[in-house]
């Protein structure tokens, strides 16, 4: 498989994509919870570049193998907590919008263990990750290539806040 383009940071609009992560990343959302909302997203979208890349960075978090492999049936299994449930099951909702509506069960469910400004912040991390499954699909982004960092030696840079 060949990529199509390098969209890179001398792209204006890459360098908007990577402010938009940068702002996911400060948002105070646990990095397991952020990374299961990633590989769940890219799952459904089908971008294998970013399931490569996001189930990296969770097991460098200390997301574990079961809870990886069993994400795509989450609801299936104990492994989850209620509120990373409720996480999923929106994160679901808004990858599918136009086929499955975020139900009102789906928001009160999340609003009983997040606040306005948390679900705000779930909402644009969603939002974020389908728009760079989107483009690492469109620009056929080779998987297996992103090698992840260690946490303390990872900096808010372009290089490390792509997809």
């Amino acid at each position: 498989m060949q990529p199509r383009m390098e969209l890179g940071v001398e792209s204006a609009a890459y360098r908007a994509m990577l402010q938009l992560e940068r702002y996911v990343r400060g948002s105070g959302i646990n990095p397991t919870l952020l990374e299961l909302i990633k590989i769940r997203a890219s799952q459904i979208n089908g971008c294998a570049f970013c399931i490569d890349m996001h189930t990296k960075d969770a097991r460098l978090n200390g997301e574990t193998e079961q809870r990886i492999y069993a994400l795509n049936a989450w609801r299936e299994t104990p492994f989850f907590t209620p509120q990373e449930r409720a996480v999923l099951a929106l994160t679901e909702a808004v990858t599918l919008i136009a086929t499955h509506p975020v139900f009102d069960e789906i928001y009160e469910e999340v609003s009983r263990y997040f606040s306005q400004d948390e679900i705000a912040n779930l909402l644009m991390a969603i939002v974020t990750i389908n728009s760079w499954n989107r483009i690492a699909i469109t620009t056929r982004m080779v998987p297996g290539s992103y090698q992840p960092q260690s946490l303390q030696q990872r900096k808010a840079t372009p290089e490390t806040l792509s997809v």
